[in-house]
């Protein structure tokens, strides 16, 4: 099955193609050059795999949290090229694949995604399953949520925390403090792009069923700048 995945909800862009011939993968710390290099990594990468964009089987993008731009601009093509292909559109949370390649990590993972304001999109994993909601959060109230976490399972000197998401440094660093009797690290892959594990999630569920979310919309954790100061 041929299946492109695209990554535009954070600075990291990225694009998986998976063919019959193999996996294909780009990214490129590219800040708010999404809309620039979107189309254009997805011709070079069929052209590298060599099938036609025509011969795509299913197109998977980011459902958000995320950049606001960033994810109407991955949702805008992942839909075009459904509804012109007649092929499905499927999505997944973004903190989902950025946790999902630490699933085997033995401890705690927290994905961060700078949502400015001194705020991170965040939620916490554990064995490669989400023990939180996804939030908009200010590093006191996440270090809040995580210390219940701890509670629960009765932390142990085996206990380990791991970060990941381009606002990792910076969240590791507003928690340095607080975390200093917690062994915690930043993945050393952190600042990466998500398609390749939003390729090898959406994958695993189209084995069961595949869902179409050619309707649906991105995950929006707040209202963004313009809508705030529309009504302010």
């Amino acid at each position: 099955m041929n299946i492109l995945a695209i990554d535009t909800a954070d600075q990291v862009f990225s694009v998986a193609l998976e063919t019959a011939a193999g996996l294909l993968y780009t990214e490129i710390d590219s800040g708010s050059r999404h809309s620039e290099l979107l189309m254009e990594s997805v011709d070079w990468l069929c052209k590298k795999s060599g099938i036609k964009p025509a011969e795509l089987e299913l197109v998977a993008c980011m459902k958000g949290p995320g950049s606001f731009t960033g994810l109407r601009i991955g949702f805008s093509a992942a839909k075009g090229m459904a509804l012109a292909l007649k092929i499905p559109l499927v999505t997944a949370p973004t903190l989902d694949c950025l946790a999902y390649p630490l699933s085997k990590w033995p401890g705690i993972v927290i994905p961060a995604m700078d949502a400015k304001k001194g705020c991170f999109f965040s939620a916490l994993y554990r064995d490669g399953k989400r023990l939180t909601d996804y939030m908009d959060a200010s590093p006191e109230e996440l270090l809040k949520r995580l210390e219940k976490e701890l509670e629960k399972v009765r932390l142990g000197p085996e206990e380990q925390i791991i970060l990941t998401g381009c606002g990792a440094e910076m969240l590791s660093s507003r928690l340095a403090e607080s975390l200093r009797s917690i062994h915690n690290v930043v993945y050393p892959d952190y600042r990466s792009g998500g398609a390749k594990a939003l390729l090898k999630i959406i994958k695993c569920s189209i084995l069961v069923i595949i869902s179409d979310d050619i309707n649906s919309g991105p995950i929006y954790l707040r209202k963004s700048d313009a809508e705030i100061n529309m009504h302010s």
